[in-house]
């Protein structure tokens, strides 16, 4: 278009005067930088669409990657919790299955359960009816009578205090009052368990046991220093093994 006018100027010259030629150019001299203003800005106004496209693409490659890193993290704390619950679970079926690993033979149990639970043998110099009223207690525990278990289980205690029964059967007690889940007691039955004999072959449970026990009253400090303290006094036995793994939900 440009070069048509420029091409027109020298033909239509000899039309005009010089003055009104002179207005011909300067009007198409005006419109040429009107152009190239036009052209300018539209020019300008491109590269800031282009530039602005290409920020808010990297603004949008940029919460990609946050949201890529935020679903990392969020997947690494979703398995560290699976963990950790799956360590607490097994916890609380191991604490389940130690209640069952000193159980007396199945004549015995037998022999206990035919003991009436309302009543216990009542001659305290007598072996037989020493031995038959764990027994009775114990057939009470292991047939889930906590409650009952519990009561026989303390007049056991009560009547046989020199019994080689009594720290089975303040441990049996421990665990049936944390069955029921009398954390504060259970706590307490161990702790005098381990005082009164700590020498007992069940030392180990007994600490893991306490370590429960404080973890359901909210005490996890206390619970750390006990399974510490498990782990350094019995650091072969089966229950230090789960202190390491209950230790390390702890962390």
């Amino acid at each position: 278009m440009l070069l048509a006018l420029c091409c027109a100027v020298p033909a239509q010259a000899g039309l005009f005067s010089d003055d009104e030629a002179r207005t011909q150019i300067q009007q198409l001299e005006a419109l040429v930088q009107q152009l190239e203003r036009r052209a300018s800005r539209q020019e300008t106004f491109a590269e800031q669409q282009s530039k602005s496209i290409l920020d808010l693409l990297g603004q949008i490659e940029m919460l990609g990657s946050e949201i890529r890193k935020l679903r990392g993290q969020n997947e690494e704390l979703a398995h560290g919790l699976q963990n950790a619950e799956k360590r607490e679970k097994d916890f609380y079926v191991d604490l389940d299955t130690r209640l069952r690993r000193f159980e007396p033979t199945e004549n015995s149990a037998q022999a206990g359960s035919e003991t009436p639970a309302e009543t216990m043998p009542a001659d305290p110099d007598d072996p037989v009816s020493e031995n038959r009223a764990f027994e009775a207690a114990y057939a009470l525990f292991k047939g889930g009578s906590h409650a009952n278990a519990i009561r026989l289980f303390r007049e056991f205690i009560g009547k046989y205090p020199g019994s080689v029964h009594t720290p089975n059967a303040n441990y049996w007690l421990g665990n049936a009052q944390f069955v029921l889940k009398d954390y504060a007691g259970a706590l307490e039955t161990y702790q005098g368990l381990i005082k009164s004999f700590p020498d007992t072959t069940k030392a180990a449970d007994v600490l893991f046991g306490i370590a429960g026990c404080q973890m359901e009253l909210k005490q996890e400090a206390v619970a750390k220093k006990t399974l510490k303290q498990l782990l350094a006094k019995y650091p072969s036995s089966e229950a230090a093994g789960k202190a390491k793994e209950l230790l390390a939900t702890l962390k």
